[in-house]
């Protein structure tokens, strides 16, 4: 029993390079500790669009995905503001808010957020519903070294996280690519279908590190879904 409570209590956990098809990150405390921090050797984003889903019962205000440079602890954040009912993208400590948008809990719901700074144009899609374009920030590329980071929101380069802002719950499918992705591109991301994987972050090949308590399990998908995956395969 010693051993046993040594192996979980470490802090954290290196997992390299992974394809995890068919697997999600399970988020099962309300902590300041756990997280996954996603690796990326890109430094340098004129661009961005950023894919992923998750599942959640949480009302409060959560981070779903943080990405931070030592000048700029918002570099590009996406976060759900209870309060309000609005996911906010930020884009080098500025934001702008999308309402209206059909937050349930318990739910897989996918999302993606593009930007481009020559425009200075921001784009949420979710779950297959595309948003109005805001402007939001423009002229400056978000330059590294970068940390990317899942399950908590960085008030600082990889840290000052807030237990209030935290994510409990499931996350799966996270790419990342340096350019705006098609309207087509995404809604094929959006509805599991034929998508180039990203070409930064790649859920297929992703370079992470887990850190506290975060598991990795398979993902879960309802009966329906499986079986209309199999019907759809080819003979």
């Amino acid at each position: 029993m010693k051993m046993w409570f040594v192996l979980v209590m470490l802090p954290a956990y290196a997992a390299g390079l992974q394809d995890l098809s068919g697997k999600m990150f399970t988020f099962p405390l309300q902590t300041n500790k756990a997280h996954v921090i996603l690796n990326a050797t890109k430094q340098d984003f004129s661009a961005l669009t950023v894919c992923h889903r998750s599942f959640t019962d949480l009302p409060r205000d959560h981070s779903l995905f943080s990405l931070a440079t030592p000048s700029t602890a918002n570099d590009f954040l996406i976060f759900w503001d209870g309060t309000n009912r609005e996911i906010e993208p930020h884009i080098r400590n500025s934001k702008v808010e999308f309402r209206g948008r059909d937050y349930k809990p318990d739910a897989w719901h996918s999302v993606c957020t593009t930007w481009d700074s020559v425009s200075g144009l921001v784009q949420l899609w979710f779950d297959g519903q595309p948003s109005v374009r805001k402007f939001i920030s423009s002229g400056f590329n978000i330059q590294g070294p970068t940390i990317i980071i899942l399950g908590q929101e960085q008030d600082s380069h990889g840290g000052g996280f807030d237990v209030k802002q935290s994510f409990v719950g499931m996350m799966s499918d996270v790419h990342m690519w340096d350019y705006v992705l098609s309207s087509c591109e995404i809604m094929n991301y959006m509805d599991e279908w034929n998508y180039t994987p990203g070409n930064v972050l790649n859920w297929k090949a992703l370079d992470f590190q887990i850190v506290d308590k975060v598991l990795v399990e398979n993902k879960m998908m309802s009966c329906t879904k499986v079986f209309k995956t199999q019907c759809q395969k080819p003979m």
